[in-house]
């Protein structure tokens, strides 16, 4: 386990952390949140020894395998799927190993080494690797194609491949969902359920998080406060101190009441659509856990639009691509005031290309586009905070816009996003991603937006300011289309969703759990598909089912291993209480004078007895889940 014992850790002359303490128990799965540079990155830094504790003692077993996703990807003409086998250097090693023994003509030493291949399951490690970049969303092909042809975004998928493929005892994720779309997002969580080891994930996705950890560590105060549950049980459990503070609490009724009121406007519309009554409950939610971010330093609100034309935006017959691919056809759609639009749909289907089109920074290559001339779009998209002037401050970005507006209500303004003080004077270049972000959406939010386009608003937004923007677009009068992989923040601000598959764009009659289960069966029927031709050929389907069979053995390797030590305890325990049973046979030991020995005897009995069915329980526990991954397998017969 990791142990951290009265830590300290100083930056310059700021300390991280102070004088505290943490314990991490192997296998568990822990969420590490924070407010931005409170520490967490570099409390990462401390468990993989790139830093070392100012004070105190931390101790990571040593023998533990840590894995973590690289921050940097080379340039490399490697294909992509060669660039993740990489990852695993012992693979690559015992790959190297063997051709040169092979060469050499060494039998004894090629039958020593296809066996450590074996061990560490080499020859499913391709297929593992495959499997892994088609769940991060790279094609088949896309697998072939070199690393450098990939943007930044994609290389990341890379490196997080990378860091999944390696085994591990620790692995230590610092915001993975990032550069992923939503469907990966699911991909993910479900890969992460099944990790085996010890899980360390730093996230500002509140569902992400509630589906995956069972603790959080919140770093606060210099110090590492614990929690049991998930982040949403995080949030109650720190509302609750945080709402004995009288003055925070005042604010925190202010919230609710603002939230009751629009939980109020909008019961009467919500009593048919599902997607309506999803969102109805997420608002109610959201009353407990606004709770735990009174005292957030972010709080803003949409400018009312100076109209709201009726309506904002139609489409006839409508097809949009790039040159000579087209990616959405006869498209018809129409958008008026108050739509609150969540759009779904698989990685690549069309969702970026639909809100470009929306937005006019696409033109359509048939159909007709009519954008009502009083339409007054707020786009906003990750591309678009390459747009921002490095050497320009955040006052000089809104001051151009903003140009008869005082300095005092321009910095009260900017403060609302979290550039107080002279951090509205200072160069954009340094700022963060998050600080880019939250620049880009104040400049939005400024020109008093009647239709707003959002693509993925909350990439390097922490907890605190994706709770002020939901707020915020809660409260937003406008039409809205909204693209995210944060699920969250899509059932407390939509009312409806539409599907982009197939090359169309029409109304999904479901919530995000319908949607999930869509996702699921569409999936299946593609993977069905493709696996028919192989399941026809003998010879693939033997191949196919070694495939199985190893990645069984690779998966199960550590319940198998427990099951072999609870057999082994379990007849240890069952020859020493036939001993005792044997000794209790004999006549003598009843007499007077044995009466202690007798009671002593009784007493292990009694314990051995409780031992042996606590580890039968324990036994048939992790047989049933052996046969649940046989059935999922499709193996007959444990190997």
């Amino acid at each position: 386990m990791i142990v951290a014992n009265n830590i300290s850790l100083q930056r310059g002359s700021k300390f991280l952390l102070a004088e505290t303490n943490l314990t991490i128990h192997a296998g568990q799965k822990v969420g590490l949140v924070g407010q931005n540079g409170c520490g967490k990155s570099s409390l990462f830094a401390l468990l993989k020894n790139q830093l070392q504790v100012d004070e105190g003692d931390l101790k990571v077993p040593s023998k533990w395998e840590i894995s973590s996703v690289a921050q940097e990807t080379p340039e490399l003409q490697r294909s992509a799927i060669d660039y993740v086998l990489d990852g695993d250097q012992e693979f690559r090693q015992l790959e190297h190993d063997i051709a040169a023994a092979e060469e050499s003509g060494e039998g004894e030493l090629i039958a020593t080494l296809h066996t450590q291949m074996d061990t560490i399951g080499g020859y499913q490690i391709k297929t593992k690797a495959a499997e892994l970049l088609a769940g991060l969303g790279f094609s088949e092909a896309g697998q072939q194609q070199s690393v450098s042809d990939f943007s930044g975004g994609w290389r990341m998928r890379l490196n997080l491949a990378q860091a999944l493929l390696v085994r591990s005892d620790l692995l230590l994720l610092d915001e993975p969902t990032n550069h992923l779309d939503l469907d990966t997002v699911v991909w993910l969580e479900q890969w992460l359920k099944r990790y085996p080891g010890t899980l360390i994930l730093i996230s500002h996705d509140r569902d992400f998080l509630d589906n995956i950890v069972n603790r959080i560590v919140h770093i606060e105060h210099q110090k590492l406060n614990e929690y049991t549950g998930g982040y949403s049980d995080f949030e109650q459990m720190r509302a609750t101190q945080l709402a004995q503070q009288q003055a925070m609490y005042e604010k925190q009724q202010r919230e609710r009441a603002h939230m009751q009121s629009f939980v109020d406007r909008f019961r009467y519309k919500a009593s048919k659509a599902k997607q309506a009554q999803s969102r109805l409950k997420a608002l109610e939610k959201m009353e407990v856990i606004s709770q735990a971010h009174v005292d957030s330093q972010f709080s803003f609100h949409f400018r009312e639009p100076d109209n709201l034309p009726l309506p904002l935006l139609t489409m006839e017959k409508v097809s949009a691509g790039y040159e000579d691919k087209t990616i959405l056809e006869q498209v018809k759609f129409n958008l008026v005031p108050g739509s609150r639009i969540g759009l779904l749909g698989r990685n690549g289907a069309g969702k970026s290309t639909f809100i470009k089109l929306l937005s006019g920074e696409l033109k359509a290559l048939a159909g007709n586009v009519e954008i009502n001339k009083m339409a007054k779009v707020g786009y906003f998209a990750q591309h678009q905070l390459e747009t921002l002037r490095p050497d320009d401050t955040p006052m000089q970005h809104l001051q151009r816009l903003a140009p008869n507006t005082t300095e005092a209500e321009l910095r009260k303004y900017l403060g609302s996003f979290g550039f107080q003080g002279d951090k509205a004077l200072e160069q954009v270049a340094p700022f963060s991603g998050g600080e880019k972000a939250r620049l880009v959406l104040a400049l939005v939010v400024w020109q008093k937006p009647n239709l707003l386009l959002l693509d993925e608003p909350t990439n390097h937004l922490d907890l605190e300011m994706r709770h002020a923007l939901t707020l915020a677009l809660q409260e937003f009068t406008g039409a809205m289309i909204i693209v995210s992989h944060d699920r969250a923040l899509l059932r407390a601000t939509t009312d409806e969703f539409y599907l982009v598959d197939s090359q169309q764009v029409s109304p999904f009659n479901g919530d995000l759990d319908d949607y999930q289960q869509w996702l699921t069966q569409a999936n299946r029927l593609e993977n069905s598909s493709a696996s028919a031709a192989n399941s026809a050929n003998p010879v693939n389907q033997r191949k196919e089912q070694k495939r199985r069979e190893a990645e069984f053995r690779q998966q199960t390797k550590g319940i198998r291993k427990e099951l072999e030590s609870l057999e082994k305890r379990s007849a240890k325990a069952q020859k020493t209480l036939d001993d005792i049973e044997q000794k209790m046979a004999e006549p003598e030991l009843y007499e007077a004078d044995n009466k202690n020995q007798l009671q002593k005897l009784l007493k292990q009995q009694a314990e051995l007895k409780s031992e042996l069915e606590e580890t039968e329980l324990s036994w048939f526990d992790l047989q049933e889940q052996l046969e649940e991954q046989q059935h999922a397998f499709g193996i007959e017969q444990a190997n």
